[in-house]
Formats: structure tokens, sequence, C-alpha cells
């Protein structure tokens, strides 16, 4: 999977061929990734899958996951020029892009990680780029949330409307999902969270909540229902999540570690 999404991203900037290489001589060449702003590595299998595809030599001096300052040579590229000059916005998208979300994500972790509490992404993610994303979000420390509709059962606010027996829609639910799929419901109010954890909901979305309400819901939970989980989402954010964290929720999940992540500043230079 890793290799297709290489080709496809290499083909998209190739085209039928870089119009450099007709005028150019080549020659050897070697070049260098450094980093221009602080961040977190992300995106090592696919720059090594792109070497491989194109034929060149690409020596990692920052290991995956790992935090670098500006300044800090990332890698060493050698091989032909043509190459290596052909492949450099390639690779440069590629690992800023995943290096982006994995750097904003690790500053949301180490919000949560003194409270035990899981960060969660969401599927708020780019049209076909879900697994790139995805995995960019779990290099910086979070776990992910269901990667698609077919891996677990939610029910959210635009699904309750169109259900008028939620009970018995629960029994049928677990007469035919698979045995090992949760279901998970999401709740607006303290009410709503009580009901859904009578009716057997395995995790329980507390939507636009605050913590002071989510913390009742999780005393509630506490005494009457401790196999369910609690997931805090919406409008979670860097300046309120700690919170969010203290509030007594197994998890929270965000959208934002994908689609507030600004782009780090790297560059390939020629040496």
């Amino acid at each position: 999977m890793i290799e297709a999404f290489v080709r496809e991203a290499l083909r998209e900037d190739l085209g039928r061929g870089d119009l450099f290489a007709r005028v150019m001589p080549t020659s050897s060449a070697h070049a260098k990734i450094i980093a221009k702003s602080d961040g977190v590595l992300c995106g090592v299998p696919y720059g090594d899958a792109l070497a491989r595809i194109s034929g060149f030599a690409l020596a990692w001096q920052v290991r995956e996951g790992e935090a670098f300052k500006q300044g800090a040579v990332l890698a060493q590229l050698e091989g032909d020029a043509h190459t290596l000059l052909s492949i450099e916005r390639t690779l440069l998208n590629m690992i800023l892009h995943a290096s982006s979300i994995a750097t904003l994500t690790r500053r949301y972790v180490q919000k949560t990680a003194p409270y035990g509490v899981k960060l969660l992404d969401t599927r708020k993610t780019r049209p076909l780029l879900r697994d790139f994303e995805k995995y960019a979000t779990r290099i910086g420390g979070a776990t992910n949330h269901r990667m698609g509709l077919d891996d677990a059962l939610m029910i959210k606010d635009t699904h309750l409307k169109t259900i008028d027996d939620l009970e018995g829609f629960m029994r049928r639910a677990r007469a035919q999902i698979p045995f090992t799929c949760k279901i998970e419901i999401e709740a607006e109010s303290f009410a709503q969270a009580v009901r859904f954890m009578e009716l057997g909901a395995d995790i329980v979305m507390l939507d636009n909540m605050t913590p002071s309400e989510i913390a009742e819901v999780a005393a509630y939970r506490n005494t009457h229902h401790k196999g369910v989980l609690l997931e805090a989402s919406g409008n979670i954010t860097l300046e309120n999540i700690e919170s969010y964290a203290q509030s007594g929720v197994d998890a929270i999940s965000t959208g934002a570690l994908i689609h507030q992540a600004n782009w780090i500043d790297l560059s390939m230079k020629m040496e």
C-alpha cells in the first residue's frame, strides 16, 4: 500500500518526465534534508519506498517519531543528479505533511498523557489520504479511532434522528454486526449519556459538553456502568484539552490533529 501511494505521488509530479533532464547532463550527486523549524520526524517508510522505486540511497539521521530542532540534518541522499532533483518535491511533500501532523499531535499528547487519557484522531481526513494522515497521528503518539464505517458502529446525532426504537435497534445491531465490533453512541447531555449506557453502548461519546458536565457523567459511569468507555469530543483545543483530560474520560478525540496542522519547514540542499 505504501509503495502504491508513493508511485502515484511521484507520477503526479513527474508527468511525462522532468524537462530539466532533457537539457542538463547528469552526474552523481549528494543532497541533504535540513530542518528549518522544530518538529517530529514522520514519513520514513514513505521516503524509503521512494528511494527503492527511484534508485537513490537515503540515509536517515533522525529516527521515525524523534523530535528534531531547527538546523538538524534529517537525511542524506546520494544518487544520480537528475533523480535527486526530480524526486525532491515528492519526498519533501510526504515528509512535510506527515511530520507536521505528527508534530502537532505530539503537543496534544503531552497534555493528555499525564492523566492516562488516550488521544484519538477522527475521520476528518483529506480524501484518499486517510491511511497516510492517521499513520502520522499514530507516530505523533495518538491512538487511531475507527478507520471507516466498517470497523465500529457509531450512532451519531444524525443517525439517532432516523431511529424510532433505539432499544430494538441495539438488539438487532448486536445480532448482526461482528462479535468484535463495539457500538458507540454520541450523547449531548447527562440524560442521554445515562440512557445510552443503560441500553448497552460500549462507548459513549460526550459531544460538545463542558468538562464539568463530563465529570458528572464520569462519576455516574464509575458507580453504575464501569465497563462503559467515555470519549470526549467537540471543540477540543490545545488550550482546553487538559481540562477535558482531568474530567474522568478514557479518551479524547479531535480532528484538529490533522486539519489544524500547519506545515513545518524543511528543505533539500544539493552538495
